[in-house]
This record gives structure tokens, sequence and C-alpha cells, in this order.
């Protein structure tokens, strides 16, 4: 099996989709990488959709609710940051954004005049630092190789940082088996009550929604699409129910069921 996530190699991306592939390829985005699983050109993506400090991530719901593809298995990864240079003298620390802001308050205290520049992975601020002697980058610590410093290691910070990965496959991989379900629903509708009556369908039936995110559809200010985790498997007569309901409150507008898959812990 193939699969694409965030590069270049060594991004915690790149970690995470070792776990489900022996081939790994790279993209610059997470939009492109759920592209090439909705097109056929990978089996596989793997994109982070939540940070335990920093919350979801706006691209991987996007994606999601943009793409016809499915989710099929859950990875979660201890995330460790360290600060890696060429030397203790830099200008700049470059990194993702995610980690940039998982390590905020530490940057404040130890380096509050250096400036910070976001890129596309935390891989690529290690390749700055590798490239330029000005520049600190933040990453795993097994990324500084041997022409880089550790300069401070577990640097996030809390301690228990962690990130969910969303294993994304074609539609035909969906299953209605697992302990998890993810569905994104567009009711193209507002009116007091909607998201009590969504929720309800939950609820009812004693459901528990572990996560529950609202987006912006892109089609009108003020207009949302809902993405819900639930934990239970859809061959479960419940959440097959709930999700009945939910189409039913839904019928103006779709309901996106991206399929019922397990959580796998990596902690490497």
């Amino acid at each position: 099996m193939n699969a694409v996530t965030l590069g270049p190699a060594g991004t915690y991306s790149h970690r995470a989709a070792r776990a489900v592939a022996a081939e790994v390829s790279f993209r610059e985005s997470v939009t492109a990488i759920v592209d090439a699983v909705a097109s056929g050109e990978f089996e596989r993506g793997v994109v982070p959709i939540e940070n335990s400090i920093e919350g979801s991530v706006s691209e991987s719901l996007d994606a999601l609710a943009d793409h016809e593809v499915s989710v099929t298995r859950e990875v979660v990864t201890p995330i460790r940051h360290a600060l890696l240079a060429q030397s203790p003298e830099f200008e700049l620390v470059a990194s993702h954004s995610q980690a940039l802001a998982q390590c905020r308050n530490w940057l404040e205290e130890t380096h509050p005049s250096v400036g910070l520049e976001a890129v596309a992975s935390t891989a690529r601020g290690v390749e700055r630092a590798r490239e330029d002697a000005r520049v600190a980058g933040i990453g795993h610590p097994d990324n500084a190789g041997e022409d880089l410093e550790i300069l401070a290691a577990d640097i996030q910070d809390r301690t228990s940082n962690a990130t969910r990965f969303l294993v994304v496959g074609p539609t035909s991989a969906r299953s209605d088996a697992g302990g998890k379900t993810t569905l994104v629903v567009y009711p193209n509708a507002n009116y007091p009550g909607l998201l009590l009556e969504l929720l309800e369908a939950f609820a009812d039936r004693n459901l528990n929604l572990s996560r529950i995110e609202s987006r912006p559809s892109g089609e009108r200010l003020g207009d949302y699409l809902f993405h819900f985790d639930v934990e239970a498997g859809l061959y479960e007569d419940h959440m097959a129910a709930a999700v009945g309901d939910v189409e039913a409150i839904a019928d103006n507008g779709w309901v996106r069921v991206l399929g019922s898959y397990d959580t796998e812990h990596v902690l490497e």
C-alpha cells in the first residue's frame, strides 16, 4: 500500500504514516493530500486533524468536507519538540504554525527577541536550519542528524502534547466497523434549535460525541457545516438510526458519512 502525507521526510505526519504504509510520498499541503487520495493517485493519505494543545486543524476539516473520501483509521502519536540549529546563535525560528503555537510560551520565555516564521511543515523548518546558520527549527530530535545541535528538548508547553491523524482512503474503503465514526453535516439551513436537533439525534440514543466542530460553508456569511466524531460504529443499530435522523434534519443540504474506524497509538 502507498500513502501520502505532509513532507518532506521527517515530519510528524511522516512518522504517523509509517504505521500505515511502507511506501510514503509527500505533498506540501493537507488539501493536496486529500485531493491525491480522492483522485485515486494514492491508496491512503495521512492528515493531522487535532492537537491536544492547539485543537483542530482547519485545513484538514475543510479538505474532508470538500472531497469524496473515507476515514479508515485514526493514529495518535505523542509530539516531542526540540529546538535544532547549527549553533546557539540564531535570529529566527522556523517551523509549522502548529509547532510554533505548541511551543509559544517556551519561546517567549527563552527567546523573546527572535523572529518566528511559519513554514509548510516541521521538517521544512529543520531544512531551513540546515541551510542557514541564522535559523533554528522546531521538530523531532531525531531530525537533528549530524549537522544540527539539539539546543533544547521537550520544549512543547505541555508534556501531554499529542496529535491525532486520520488515515484517508477512497469512498470504496469506507467501513461500518470500528469504535468511532466521523461525519460532516451541511444542513443548508439556519433556524433556532437547529444545532440542538442535530445533537439530540445522538443524545437521545446515549451516543457520546467526542468532538464537534463548526466551519464556514463558504456559501454565504453565517452559513456553517458541522463535523462530528461519535464514539460508536455504524454497524450499531442506534448509531445507524442517529445518522438517519441527521439526514432527515439536513434534507435541504447533505450528510457525508466518512465511515467507522479504530484508533492506533504510535509511541515512537
